[in-house]
């Protein structure tokens, strides 16, 4: 069964930075395409970054660009969140997610993702 673990998040203050990570027992070829996901209070899950592994490939939403990057090693079988210069509505609960198909990659098309962490959440207050 794969099994994604998120760790990193936690509480900043506004302009704080975290780094999330997203493990796998898995080795993360097998997913060529992998993204984070966030749900703040209140409001539906949205995408907010995606990477195709094969070509270094990488796409985020607007509202986080030039604050968050996403990165994987493949070598440690781990995906990454950089997130610098937090504000307030990066507050959620961020999940990581899979995906065995590279078609369309990088993309956040929510239901394409075949494979989902629990989520680690990450409190940014002002």
């Amino acid at each position: 069964q794969v099994q994604l673990v998120e760790s990193g998040g936690g509480s900043v203050q506004a302009g704080g930075s975290l780094r999330l990570s997203c493990a796998t027992a898995e080795n993360t070829f097998t997913f060529p395409c992998m993204a984070w996901f966030r749900q703040g209070p209140g409001k539906q899950r949205e995408g907010v970054a995606s990477s195709l592994s094969s070509a270094g490939v990488t796409s985020s939403i607007d509202s986080v660009n030039g604050r968050f990057t996403i990165s994987r090693d493949n070598a440690k079988n781990t995906l990454y969140l950089r997130m610098n210069n937090l504000k307030p509505e990066d507050t959620a609960m961020y999940y990581c997610a899979a995906s065995a198909s590279l078609w369309g990659c990088p993309h956040l098309e929510e239901s394409s993702y075949e494979y989902w962490g629990q989520g680690t959440q990450v409190t940014v207050s002002s």
